[in-house]
């Protein structure tokens, strides 16, 4: 054999070993994990819901679905202005409610007379979705669709014909209409309605009637990176409330099989279940108004910075994405009171982070265990590829940062390596002051993709963060502070 063959061919090997050492030296996944398409809904954090059909010309939250497509007149429609305002609030995408319970259809379906094909709009050649759909595209926005389950127009609601006629629905906004990285499906279904004249009331068992293994089987086949949404995933939940807060603790985990659109137990819901058996996260649905749609009468009632800024902590700051509804007038625009308030929110949030303590800052990080090949210093870098990690049999560690000079606090952002599970829950955070003495300055139960503390404006010398973790290993893959704005 040549020798430098031969010299070559040893060192490929010893490599290969050595990398399988370090590779198998990494901690093993833990519980159930999210998807690839579950990891991008994650890092998507906040983005906008539009609720908008000719429930907005009557001035109420549910159509009744008698309304006549005349009815449907946005005369000054622009939805480039609505993902301009989104975009400036530093929303990652919108969902629009292409049918609402009303069942009229902002798009020209091809499986009913009931859409915007038979509105004077545009002389029945408007198509909201596809519209919208194009602008977010061309902002850099993400797009989803909302098709709700529970037709009040529709005379086959209630009926085997239905399930054929909302699965073919789901088909034309699915493949028509571009990438779609979620699809929501309420869980309001059945009750009193017009259904095609009869004004009756229907009630269907909403755990059996919708089929819903064959319908998101079908999303799968048709958009396989879109997040489906409903009370118990499969890939998102509702956070057991529209308030704009999800619970204390929250676990990405949930216990699947006890759930259904439409079967919420709100408590599970708000917190997951510890050690559930599916990942299935939370997503925080609000309103920029008290109501879905819009109304004159609440023009003064839109949530103020302050109300957002809660709103994002108790969501986004507690690992759930939140989703805000941002509901155009009957002349289909985002009004003015909303999109100022929306572009103050989106200037609030760029200032509230934008002084991250920088690497050259910190004198040192340690931990009091670290994994071979799984610094402490790894969680200065952002991202999930690189993670401090402890040896498998510690339950609890610290890591303490501690900074060339004093610094004042101001926000705290930490994170799990998610792709490996959600194991962490408690930690507590603790400042060195410069008086020489630890004190505690913030506590919690779990991380997940993301805890964003408000800190107690302080000079600190170092600052520690004790992870508690009773199943596994815990951790953590970034720790970043977060400096006072500059005036």
């Amino acid at each position: 054999m040549n020798k430098k063959f031969s010299l070559l061919l040893s060192f490929l090997v010893a490599f290969n070993v050595s990398f399988a050492g370090k590779k198998s030296n990494a901690p093993a996944p833990f519980g159930p994990v999210p998807t690839a398409r579950q990891l991008a809904w994650h890092d998507m954090q906040m983005y906008a819901f539009i609720h908008f059909t000719t429930t907005t010309y009557r001035d109420v939250e549910w159509g009744y679905g008698d309304a006549s497509p005349d009815e449907f007149m946005p005369t000054k429609f622009n939805p480039r202005q609505w993902v301009e305002v989104l975009k400036a609030a530093g929303m990652k995408g919108v969902v629009l409610t292409a049918k609402h319970h009303d069942g009229f259809c902002l798009w020209p379906s091809q499986l009913t007379d009931y859409s915007v094909v038979h509105s004077p709009w545009l002389d029945g050649k408007g198509d909201v979705v596809g519209s919208l759909a194009a602008e977010a595209k061309r902002a850099g926005l993400k797009f989803g669709v909302y098709l709700s389950p529970w037709d009040r127009h529709d005379m086959r609601y209630g009926s085997p014909a239905y399930i054929d006629y909302f699965r073919g629905q789901l088909k034309e906004l699915l493949i028509g209409y571009g990438p779609i990285f979620e699809v929501w499906q309420d869980g309001a279904n059945g009750g009193d309605g017009y259904y095609g004249g009869l004004r009756e009331k229907r009630t269907i068992d909403n755990k059996t009637y919708y089929d819903w293994a064959t319908t998101d089987s079908l999303i799968r086949q048709w958009q396989p990176m879109a997040c489906i949404f409903s009370d118990g995933g499969p890939d998102a939940r509702w956070c057991g409330n529209e308030k704009g807060s999800v619970g204390d603790p929250n676990w990405a985990t949930l216990n699947r099989n006890n759930y259904a659109p439409g079967n919420a137990k709100n408590y599970g819901l708000q917190h997951g279940d510890v050690g559930g058996t599916h990942w299935i996260p939370a997503e925080v649905d609000v309103s920029i108004r008290p109501g879905w749609f819009y109304h004159q009468s609440e023009d003064d009632k839109v949530k103020t910075v302050e109300q957002l800024m809660d709103i994002y902590y108790t969501s986004v700051g507690r690992g759930a994405n939140l989703i805000l509804n941002v509901p155009p007038t009957k002349e289909g625009l985002v009004h003015p009171i909303d999109s100022a308030r929306l572009v103050a929110f989106g200037e609030a949030l760029q200032r509230e982070f934008s002084r991250p303590l920088k690497a050259k800052a910190i004198k040192s990080w340690k931990a009091t265990n670290e994994r071979k090949g799984f610094a402490a210093s790894n969680v200065s870098k952002s991202g999930r590829k690189t993670y401090w990690a402890t040896d498998d049999d510690v339950r609890e560690a610290t890591l303490t940062m501690t900074l060339k000079k004093p610094v004042s606090l101001y926000r705290l952002r930490l994170c799990e390596p998610i792709q490996l599970g959600q194991r962490i829950e408690s930690f507590q955070v603790e400042a060195l002051t410069k008086e020489g003495e630890w004190e505690g300055i913030a506590t919690g139960t779990t991380i997940g993709p993301q805890r964003l503390l408000r800190l107690p404006e302080k000079e600190v010398q170092a600052l520690r963060v004790t992870v508690n973790s009773a199943s596994s290993c815990p951790l953590l893959s970034e720790v970043q502070l977060f400096l006072p704005p500059e005036p």
